[in-house]
């Protein structure tokens, strides 16, 4: 099992694996959000994920990483990290992150659902295809040997301490290890904490 124990601040560590994603797949992406204001946007697409997400069997823990835990009015994208027991099925869980990619896509920005073990181990993403099967655009490792998983380590890492304690756990308790934003405490984490 990989695990990367390099520490770096938080919306960096997030940014700089995005960049070293974009890079690896050949393009370079600069957010250019189709509305306005799309914090608002894709904080309502985090707070359904959560809602859904953390009804499916063997997540453990939903957090949000990333620029949308800073006040950077254009967030590259949006960063969830779910953390899931070793049985899981992911396609509960891949449903729910492919809406949240939908969503986030309709504005012209994307999402990643990072993936963690127990032990708080990276393990990969969920996968962006609905059905695995060989695609030259795929750099997962080990395509299709755990469905809906995406274990591209090679390009992308989180290390145990951003796993840790990350900057906003949404679920199952709200925890704010950061000064967030009065929009996500707002529009994410005052509704959570009601339905605690």
């Amino acid at each position: 099992m990989f695990c990367s124990t390099t520490g770096t601040a938080f919306a960096d560590e997030v940014d700089r694996v995005t960049e070293a994603t974009a890079s690896q797949m050949k393009y370079n992406r600069s957010p250019t959000p189709s509305v306005a204001e799309p914090r608002r946007h894709l904080l309502l697409a985090v707070r359904s994920f959560v809602r859904s997400a953390r009804d499916c069997p063997g997540v453990l823990r939903i957090v949000l990483l990333g620029s949308l835990t800073t006040t950077k009015l254009i967030p590259k994208d949006v960063d969830v990290l779910v953390t899931i027991d070793g049985a899981v099925e992911l396609v509960e869980l891949a449903r729910a992150g492919r809406r949240l990619q939908g969503v986030a896509q309709t504005v012209n920005l994307g999402a990643d659902i990072f993936l963690a073990n127990e032990d708080g181990c990276y393990v990969g993403r969920i996968c962006h295809y609905r059905k695995c099967f060989p695609r030259v655009a795929c750099i997962a490792q080990n395509c299709g040997r755990r469905e809906h998983l995406n274990d591209d380590l090679q390009v992308v890492s989180l290390s145990k301490e951003l796993i840790a304690a990350p900057p906003v756990t949404l679920w199952p308790n709200v925890v704010r290890r950061v000064i967030v934003p009065p929009d996500v405490e707002a529009l994410l984490l005052t509704d959570l904490e009601r339905a605690e």
